[in-house]
């Protein structure tokens, strides 16, 4: 166990360099740019934001991800069981995050733009088609996301009851389609 404990080491250096360069790229489609280090940088900019992947595994993860840089998917949804066991907080309007590839790779920079808590059976289909996935339908999502979280939560965890935290993001880094006129 000893031996291992350099490599992991490293590994978690090389990513949060890899994380804080991509930070630095990114930060800046913000509004958030290296001089304000000197003007007086705000922590919100002077530190990288949480970094996370999609899903429970490695396809999900690089599966949700495309479909976010491709702009098929601007939301998410996470049980609040999940949030409460690992202890995050609920999600924020404003909120910027880094989105993994399965590799550690940050690839996205996401800004929540909407959060609600909602009853698993009240989700909208307005958002399971925000969610992007299989046929966009709310039938779908709601049959996708019970399979999902019985396999995190255990079948005890999951009831059509349960409170389920939708967030709506934009891709704010790497933008896709046209690029915006500068001033």
């Amino acid at each position: 166990m000893t031996e291992q404990q350099p490599t992991a080491r490293a590994e978690a250096g090389t990513q949060d360099t890899r994380i804080t360069d991509f930070w630095d790229a990114a930060r800046g489609h913000l509004g958030w740019g290296k001089l304000d280090a000197v003007m007086g940088e705000s922590v919100d900019g002077a530190v990288a934001p949480p970094a996370w992947s999609f899903g429970d595994d490695a396809r999900l993860a690089d599966e949700l991800l495309a479909q976010v840089l491709d702009g098929r998917k601007t939301a998410t949804s996470t049980a609040m069981a999940e949030l409460t066991a690992s202890g995050e907080p609920l999600p924020r309007v404003g909120d910027v995050s880094i989105v993994l590839d399965s590799a550690g790779d940050p690839r996205a920079l996401l800004r929540t733009t909407d959060v609600e808590v909602v009853p698993f059976d009240q989700v909208s289909a307005e958002h399971a088609a925000a969610e992007g996935e299989d046929d966009l339908s709310l039938e779908s999502w709601r049959r996708e996301h019970e399979v999902y979280w019985r396999r995190v939560l255990g079948d005890a965890g999951f009831s059509p009851a349960m409170d389920v935290v939708t967030e709506r993001f934009e891709l704010v880094y790497p933008r896709t389609g046209p690029t915006p006129p500068v001033d």
